[in-house]
């Protein structure tokens, strides 16, 4: 069974973005996800990653921005509590943006948009907490947008789920989410390595 994707019925550019000519942005790599009630299988291996994508694209020059989730005080998504802070791992840099979301997908009612056009570049890299949730609806928005995605998939992760039909492994739900990202959103890359 043939398995053509919608980005090659579209003709879709299938190329993954260069560092030096893309905006980075990282996705909720909050200490939310590395303990208690919401912490991620494999988050560990994943923000290794994070953090060479991080040293890498500001190697080569590229415009990084951080996006963090804020629920609000007493939630584990709580910004000015240290569980809703950025892991120190990839914290930003001086001069780094921070865009403070309220929805899985970051350009909705914030500046990244604006702060995307103004790094001057049409592709963008992604990776983050959650690949289900927050890297995919992101890599969406900004399909949707115009923008050219490239997902690093070693540098995302997700949790275990359970649904009224099925038991959902995390590396399932990884996988399914970058299988949509793959099929429409964008071009993923398995490893930071495979970025030039």
């Amino acid at each position: 069974m043939a398995r053509t994707t919608l980005r090659e019925l579209s003709g879709f550019d299938q190329t993954p973005a260069t560092l030096a000519e893309s905006t980075l942005i990282l996705v909720d790599y909050q200490n939310t996800y590395t303990r208690g009630v919401m912490e991620l299988a494999g988050w560990r291996p994943a923000l290794t990653a994070a953090k060479d994508l991080l040293g890498r694209a500001r190697a080569a020059g590229a415009k990084v921005i951080h996006v963090v989730h804020d629920s609000g005080e007493g939630t584990p998504y709580d910004v000015r509590a240290e569980i809703g802070a950025i892991h120190p791992d990839v914290a930003p840099a001086e001069g780094e943006p921070v865009v403070v979301k309220g929805a899985p997908n970051a350009f909705v009612g914030t500046d990244l948009g604006e702060r995307v056009d103004a790094a001057g570049h049409e592709n963008v890299i992604i990776a983050g907490f959650m690949t289900n949730m927050c890297v995919t609806f992101t890599t969406e928005g900004a399909f949707l947008r115009g923008n050219h995605p490239t997902v690093v998939a070693e540098a995302c992760a997700t949790r275990p789920l359970t649904t009224p039909v099925a038991e959902v492994s995390a590396e399932q739900l990884h996988h399914s989410a970058l299988a949509t990202i793959t099929d429409l959103y964008g071009v993923v890359v398995p490893t930071v390595s495979d970025l030039k």
